[in-house]
């Protein structure tokens, strides 16, 4: 029998006296405190005074408990029964922010058919909570976590959405931005009437001494719009922590009333059906002078504390770490050593981002298998969550060792990419722009939707068929890998029908300083559903539809795709092929993309082991391979032994 801490013991005692046994879903409440409720107290010890927080977490527990209707515990007791629901192949992600999407709640509401019809089964809106008015980081600047935008809908419509989802097979995922909230949040603003209580929920200064300390190791995340970590205001008096904007103030997480506050939204959000939250900046939430304040071991503390939280006390819903780090610090976000599996359930797989877009630029997939190979296991109840393009800009996170290693200056590649990609570099047809340039080093991060970036848009203006068929296959072989990588492969809103960059958000003040809204473009639904319907043939639009369909339908029906085995990549001979490798009980299968736009041929000792008669999955064509296999500009084959 299990010794449980005093601690542990202590804290149970507590909740059953809340809850009592009879209330419903309250014995599922206390069996899953006995499961997760250790894991609790060692995340919390990370980082807080036991005696403090304990007690007053179990108050937030048992109230939350106390609010969660009959439908919801249902679908507890059904995701504690299939908790790999997030990591099987047949879950396809959907990304959109729901103003371009179309409108409001009311109007997803009504094309949850279409995401249904696409074969969607996780839905990420972006930020919906209630942002700050005017300048808002994106809806990242939150000021209400308990209300949303008002021309979204209420909480009410969002429950009453996400049931609607939950009755078509979808879960919802929403955005939780952790380390800040806007200058006008409740907390702020009592901070700002002198508040000692709110005060202490952030880091405030009387003078430039310890912001200068900390200023020495801290770098900037928009230098050119908000340079500078520490905002003075007037009526605090002090210089406040502000990482990203003047108006997002950073929380003092180190405060366990923070942790206490959040873990109360946490069980808010979780009441009204949602499934998954992203972390938002999840990696600066906790501060220590004399390093970047990113990454500090108390963040996956207290992540293990908020997940087992959630675990007890909602465990359909599953936290996803926006982590944007590098191969060395990314898996810290899933677990490792004594943390293994305790940590986030999913997590962004920002290097394979790049490195496909890497790998078309340069012709050459050698650095793709570097820096993939420096990914340790994940816990095998983990997975990835795999994206092509997303609302963000692409940082070219090329490592700078990886590169010396293939002879390759880090720096010239990154700038090599930035040209490429918009534009600027000879050959190119990608048509993207420049974001954030680092006065220094000249180093540029870029905007663009993912069809403007693989050259389809000026493809298609330059009148050149060919062209634009080469620029097509490029995009739906990068797509190919999204699919074929394992994990959730997540659409971005529009990718299905290829929607290009949007200048138009020059003309909004809110959003004209920010250009990653160029790639934010409004959904267009006239061509979306005639798409859908096979109604634009050879289009640029019908091909990529039924190209991205015919990817989404083949995954569906892999269970060897299953999140639960990692993929190995590894570069061919052929300049610019890639193989992915699946080794899985369901049925092996060795994925090959040629990610150049001349011929390649893959030979037979490039395909770990198959030979003879191959199967395409993609196509179901049944292929001899003799000495191997010829490929196409930018062809994929996922190929398994007859």
């Amino acid at each position: 029998m299990a010794t449980h801490s005093h601690e542990f013991s202590a804290a149970r005692e507590q909740l059953q006296a809340l809850v009592g046994n009879r209330a419903r879903g309250a014995q599922d409440l206390l069996d899953r405190f006995d499961r997760w409720g250790e894991d609790l107290i060692e995340g919390l010890r990370g980082a807080y005074d036991l005696g403090y927080i304990v007690p007053k977490l179990i108050e937030v527990m048992a109230a939350s408990h106390k609010q969660r209707d009959a439908e919801l515990v249902q679908r507890d007791r059904e995701r504690v029964l299939q908790p790999d629901w997030f990591q099987r192949n047949d879950t396809i992600g959907y990304v959109c922010y729901t103003e371009l999407f179309d409108k409001d709640l009311a109007g997803l509401n009504s094309r949850v058919d279409y995401l249904r019809g696409l074969g969607v089964s996780y839905l990420h809106l972006m930020p919906i909570l209630q942002p700050r008015p005017g300048a808002n980081d994106g809806g990242y600047a939150v000021m209400d976590y308990r209300k949303l935008r008002e021309d979204l809908g209420t909480m009410a419509e969002l429950k009453s959405t996400a049931k609607k989802l939950h009755e078509n097979g979808i879960s919802l995922t929403l955005d939780l931005v952790l380390n800040h909230v806007a200058l006008e949040h409740e907390w702020a603003e009592k901070a700002r009437q002198g508040d000692p209580h709110y005060r202490d929920y952030f880091y405030i200064y009387p003078d430039r001494h310890m912001p200068d300390q900390f200023e020495a190791t801290l770098p900037e995340v928009f230098p050119d719009f908000a340079p500078g970590n520490f905002t003075w205001d007037d009526r605090l008096n002090g210089w406040v922590w502000t990482t990203f904007n003047s108006y997002q103030w950073d929380v003092n997480w180190s405060n366990p009333n923070v942790f206490c506050e959040f873990a109360d939204i946490i069980g808010n959000l979780a009441n009204h059906g949602v499934d998954c939250l992203r972390l938002d900046a999840i990696a600066f939430i906790w501060k220590r002078l004399g390093t970047n304040c990113q990454n500090q071991d108390e963040v996956h503390s207290i992540t293990q504390a908020l997940r087992s939280f959630s675990r007890i006390l909602n465990p359909s819903l599953i936290f996803k770490a926006e982590a944007i780090v590098g191969p060395a610090q990314v898996g810290a976000y899933l677990g490792e050593g004594q943390r293994s599996g305790k940590v986030s359930d999913l997590a962004y797989h920002n290097s394979l981002m790049v490195q496909i877009w890497s790998s078309i630029a340069a012709k050459d997939a050698r650095l793709m298998e570097l820096s993939m190979s420096r990914f340790k296991a994940i816990p095998n109840n983990t997975a990835w969550g795999i994206y092509l393009r997303c609302h963000d800009d692409i940082g070219w996170a090329i490592d700078d060792h990886d590169a010396a290693r293939l002879g390759l200056s880090g720096h010239e590649h990154r700038m090599f990419l930035a040209d490429y990609f918009t534009g600027k570099f000879y050959g190119s047809d990608a048509r993207g722009a420049d974001f954030q340039t680092d006065a220094q080093s000249g180093e540029r991060r870029t905007s663009g939707t993912a069809a403007s970036l693989a050259g389809i848009q000026v493809a298609l203006e330059s009148g050149d068929h060919n062209r634009l068929q080469r620029a097509i296959d490029r995009y739906i072989c990068a797509y190919s890998m999204i699919f074929g990588f394992g994990g959730i492969p997540l659409i971005y809103m529009g990718d299905e029908i290829g929607l290009f960059n949007d200048d138009s958000f020059v003309n909004d003040p809110a959003k004209a300083e920010d250009n990653r809204w160029l790639h934010r473009p409004k959904m267009d639904w006239d061509t979306a559903i005639a798409a859908a319907d096979g109604n634009l043939g050879h289009s640029v639009a019908g091909q990529i539809r039924s190209r991205m369909q015919r990817l989404i339908d083949t995954r569906r029906r892999l269970e060897s795709l299953h999140a639960g085995v990692a993929t190995k990549v590894r570069a061919g001979r052929g300049a610019g092929v890639a193989f992915f490798d699946r080794f899985h009980p369901a049925g092996n299968m060795v994925q090959v993309y040629n990610l150049n736009d001349q011929n390649r041929f893959a030979n037979t000792d490039e395909l770990s082991g198959l030979y003879g008669e191959v199967v395409d999955e993609l196509t179901g064509q049944h292929i001899w391979l003799n000495d191997g296999i010829m490929l196409a500009p930018y062809e994929v084959r996922w190929l398994r032994q007859a």
